[in-house]
């Protein structure tokens, strides 16, 4: 059993591996629970918004991303019938952040970087195959169960941070209802080198485009381009998968001879939950463990981020005696109230936006659309709204400018 002189992490996806850093960094010692043996490949989050960048240069999270990644200053909506309908330059929000673009990596090359990190540095260990089955607390720790490959262990630190996803066993151990619904279709993800940007001039890097029947979210990556539309409550998750299914979808997006090629499938539910409360006694939630949301504005893992970046600082603060533990009940303040009203609203009204039906409705959709990137007052409100720099102003986890 570890000692109690340690913060844990459970779950070493982007949040939890980019938590474990931080507290690594500030000096703490830190112990990353894993239940897979390694970095596990995933396509579903790749989007890093501008103030993200901005809040991440001093852990060296940002130039590592930049190494990696792909930078997208202008994102479109469009309209499968009528092509593009606006188009958003961030560079008018330049003097709002040092990063004016969307940076474009899969999130699995930010936890390949980490684990590196973590691994080489003596305040962090990292320890993978270790599934968690339990946890329990007392007034001056948390004990995490395990169970692995050598037998059920048990592993005991001072605080507890849970990152491990939607389906968290954590937040289930700690009885933390998950409030909110879970969409009825599926999403179906699809990775292709097709250079579509060939064949579609007019489209940018990053293209939301709105369909009454089918639409889709077409976003280049350093690798590939990666495509999102919705799956049919009738068609199966396996079905949704084949070969012909996956064709069908980028035929319809795109006819085109032949076959694409075909990289990258996957299928998922698509839920927007928030946890009830963020924290019970010593343990925290942040990330897909905290809230969870559709993939239209490429908010959930940012908003991750931003979880752990506010809950290590006050952790930070209070393990070295700066603060007493009243500090801690800023977390849930701080962050749970931008899940609820920026996280997940906006992903909401996104989905909306992009799948309307009644003729009417979409038509003023469209409309309002075309005028707020029309007046640059509006167009400026809505990418600070979009970037989350809104957000993270109202949380006070950025000042009034960030140049």
């Amino acid at each position: 059993m570890v000692g109690r002189d340690r913060i844990l992490v459970v779950g070493g996806g982007p949040v939890g591996s980019t938590a474990a850093w931080l507290l690594a960094l500030a000096g703490i010692p830190v112990t990353l629970i894993e239940a897979e043996e390694g970095v596990q490949i995933d396509y579903r989050a790749s989007t890093f918004h501008p103030p993200t960048l901005d809040l991440f240069e001093e852990s060296g999270i940002t130039g590592a991303l930049l190494d990696r990644g792909l930078k997208c200053p202008v994102w479109q909506f469009r309209d499968r019938r009528e092509g593009r309908i606006a188009e958003f330059d961030l560079g008018a929000i330049s003097d709002e952040t040092s990063y004016p673009f969307r940076l474009q990596c899969e999130q699995f090359k930010l936890v390949e970087w980490l684990y590196g990190r973590l691994a080489a540095d003596g305040n962090a260990e990292i320890l993978f195959r270790h599934r968690v089955t339990g946890v329990s607390q007392g007034d001056d720790g948390v004990t995490v169960s395990c169970d692995t490959p050598a037998g059920p262990v048990e592993i005991a630190g001072s605080w507890l941070i849970a990152a491990d996803g939607g389906r968290s066993t954590v937040r289930r151990e700690l009885g933390i209802a998950f409030e909110g619904f879970t969409h009825p279709e599926h999403f179906l993800v699809a990775g292709t080198q097709y250079d579509f940007r060939a064949h579609m001039p007019d489209i940018c890097s990053v293209n939301y485009t709105a369909d009454p029947v089918e639409w889709f979210l077409l976003l280049e990556i350093p690798d590939m381009w990666r495509v999102v539309v919705p799956v049919e409550t009738t068609v199966g998750p396996d079905d949704a998968i084949t070969d012909r299914h996956l064709q069908n979808a980028l035929q319809n997006l795109l006819p085109r001879e032949g076959d694409y090629p075909i990289l990258v499938r996957a299928i998922y539910r698509v839920s927007q939950r928030v946890a009830r409360t963020y924290r019970k006694g010593r343990a925290f939630l942040a990330g897909d463990a905290a809230h969870i949301n559709n993939p239209l504005g490429g908010m959930g893992l940012n908003g991750g981020l931003h979880d752990a970046l506010g809950l290590c600082g006050r952790l930070a603060r209070v393990w070295h005696g700066d603060a007493g533990e009243a500090e801690l009940d800023g977390y849930e303040a701080q962050r749970r109230p931008e899940a609820v009203n920026a996280i997940n609203a906006i992903t909401e009204r996104n989905k909306k936006l992009m799948e309307e039906r009644d003729p009417e409705v979409r038509q003023r959709n469209l409309d309002e659309m075309r005028a707020i990137a029309a007046d640059p007052r509006r167009a400026r409100e809505f990418m600070l709204n979009a970037a989350m720099i809104t957000s993270l102003r109202r949380s006070g986890m950025l000042g009034t400018t960030t140049v």
